[in-house]
């Protein structure tokens, strides 16, 4: 458009020079030939628009935007037509208390109280995407400046408002996913009305006071310790019955030994050995004495 304005200014310059004499008269048919080029670059340049891809075109004419859009390619519009880029891949927004780790230099974590009156700080980043069928309503009703008028603020409100429900505790440990997936529906809902979709909500990290995080981390350290104190008694427990079967089977062994070994089962007995003895090549005399105890002589030398 600017092409177009400077040709036509070039142009009607040429017409004021030709009604004067002199010698700037002689430069007046260069003025125009170069005048109407610059117009028709001009005018080649506005109806020809590029549209990369992952993009999609708004068309808006003095201040009224158009319900079509663009796809991403060449395409001839009126010179007239101002066309407004946007966005559609996933974007990212994120919010964290590391500098320049989020779109805010500084702390930008999110800051928000939980339902004991705690105060805990949460580092969060948002994947979102525009809608290009509502692409045309975002730029009439918001801008191009979608992110911080949309994106951003509705974050940062929907948490504060969820946070009330949960304790700080609970949004540290076991509730965290719930957290996170009550806030992702309600994000979601209001996004959607406005054009754009949700994808992902990452609660990066929760940070909570020094005190309630010291009482925490000795909590767990309680609870690790009663584990393994459980364990160690667990052991010994299984210890104590097996030395109590071991005991239990020696003396069931001793019993049925003590009660099957009558006398005449040991005298039996006696008997066998002393006949093992007899026939040994050792032994010459056996004398048995009143108390019944064999007595073996040997003639070796």
């Amino acid at each position: 458009m600017a092409l177009i304005i400077i040709g036509l200014i070039l142009f009607f310059a040429a017409l004021a020079i030709n009604k004067q004499d002199g010698l700037a008269s002689k430069f007046i048919g260069p003025l125009r030939i170069g005048s109407l080029l610059l117009v028709l670059l001009g005018i080649s340049t506005s109806c020809i628009k590029q549209i990369d891809a992952g993009q999609i075109g708004v068309k808006s004419m003095f201040g009224k935007v158009q319900d079509d859009v663009i796809t991403s390619g060449l395409t001839f519009v009126n010179p007239l037509v101002d066309v407004s880029k946007i966005d559609i891949k996933t974007q990212n927004y994120t919010m964290s208390g590391v500098h320049d780790e989020g779109e805010k230099s500084g702390d930008d974590a999110i800051k928000t109280l939980t339902a004991d009156g705690l105060e805990v700080t949460m580092d969060l980043t948002v994947l979102y995407r525009v809608l290009a069928k509502d692409a045309p309503n975002i730029i009439k009703e918001t801008g191009l400046d979608y992110r911080d008028k949309i994106v951003r603020p509705i974050t940062r409100t929907k948490i504060r408002d969820n946070a009330v429900y949960y304790t700080a505790v609970d949004l540290y440990s076991k509730k965290r996913d719930e957290f996170q997936n009550r806030i992702f529906k309600t994000i979601d809902e209001d996004f959607k009305k406005r054009g754009l979709v949700l994808e992902q909500l990452l609660v990066r990290n929760i940070t909570l006071p020094a005190t309630v995080k010291a009482s925490i981390e000795e909590k767990i350290k309680a609870e690790q310790d009663a584990q393994k104190m459980e364990f160690v008694l667990q052991k010994e427990k299984q210890e104590a019955e097996r030395k109590r079967v071991e005991a239990q089977g020696i003396a069931d062994y001793q019993r049925i030994m003590s009660s099957g070994l009558t006398d005449k089962q040991l005298q039996y007995e006696q008997i066998q050995v002393m006949k093992g003895l007899v026939t040994s090549p050792n032994s010459k005399v056996i004398v048995m004495g009143g108390s019944k105890t064999p007595i073996i002589l040997d003639d070796k030398k």
